[in-house]
């Protein structure tokens, strides 16, 4: 039992010893690594960095060839914090195990990584250290999908869009195209509450765009509300359309678009999806430069 419990709070190398089998791999490793995220579930986290710190161990393949001193045969130390920039870099996370599971993900994406131990800690939360560790191995981890990604129309329907006769119709029009849509809709026409501070109203008209897409929800049954990308990604892979709820993917997002302008924000979403257009349907402004193809209904 002593040993056990040192071996759950040794470093991750000591742990990739302690399970390695007959054959033991050659490992890299990157200790003690701390930057700065904003990470955490609760809302006192939010819009706050803190200090995370990184141990990471990566068994690897044995080079089948002379190595030479040539930096191109082996995996690169900077493949591990390139790992962990891109993934906080790719939007806010509320879990440390979210994380870690990305960042192994990306780095057994490399030809020699077949084990990772990933541990990530919290040092601001207190007088002590919080943390996950995972281990991962190859066969364990999902391809990623290549030539199969879809690319979806995302449209924008104003408020006389959405009260429209004829919006079954227009609905029509779009999947006839053959493709998922993702539908966005703008601020309602009710008043809402104004405060006077740009963080809190942010989050008031984003709740209000969510209360319009239920609407619009009511009106046609095919159109069915999500919020995160994992329902967006899973009615796309099955080819069917969603209306689009912001708040979470806006607000987690960790350059996203800090209006509330429905015409932005679908602009923001489709680049994100690499969408093959944006439709809008209203009197509304197209917006320019955009690397989506824009068009009115």
């Amino acid at each position: 039992m002593t040993s056990d419990i040192s071996l759950a709070f040794a470093h991750p190398e000591e742990r990739a010893e302690a399970s390695a089998d007959a054959n033991p791999r050659d490992r890299i490793s990157l200790r003690d690594h701390v930057v700065e995220a904003d990470i955490g579930a609760f809302q006192k986290e939010r819009g706050h960095k803190q200090r995370l710190r990184f141990n990471v161990v990566v068994e690897v393949r044995p080079a089948p060839e002379p190595l030479d001193d040539d930096v191109d045969r082996i995996l690169s130390y900077d493949r591990i914090t390139e790992a962990i920039a891109d993934e906080l870099g790719a939007e806010r996370l509320n879990l440390l195990e979210t994380l870690a599971e990305r960042v192994a993900e990306r780095i057994l994406a490399a030809p020699q990584a077949m084990r990772a131990f990933v541990r990530i800690e919290k040092l601001d939360v207190g007088p002590y250290a919080l943390g996950v560790e995972i281990v991962r191995a190859r066969a364990e981890v999902p391809l990623r999908a290549g030539d199969e990604a879809v690319h979806p129309l995302v449209a924008v329907f104003d408020n006389a869009a959405i009260a429209a006769p004829d919006l079954a119709a227009r609905i029509d029009r779009l999947l006839a195209r053959g493709l998922p849509v993702i539908f966005c809709v703008g601020l309602p026409d009710f008043p809402r509450p104004v405060t006077g501070h740009r963080p809190t109203q942010r989050r008031i008209d984003l709740l209000a765009i969510e209360q319009n897409a239920w609407s619009l929800a009511a009106r046609d049954p095919r159109c069915v509300v999500v919020a995160s990308r994992t329902e967006i990604d899973w009615a796309m892979r099955r080819g069917r359309s969603v209306v689009w709820a912001p708040s979470k993917l806006v607000l987690d997002a960790v350059d996203g678009p800090k209006t509330s302008d429905p015409v932005a924000l679908a602009l923001w979403l489709a680049e994100e999806l690499a969408a093959s257009a944006l439709v809008v349907h209203g009197d509304v402004a197209l917006p320019a430069g955009s690397r989506v193809a824009v068009e009115r209904a």
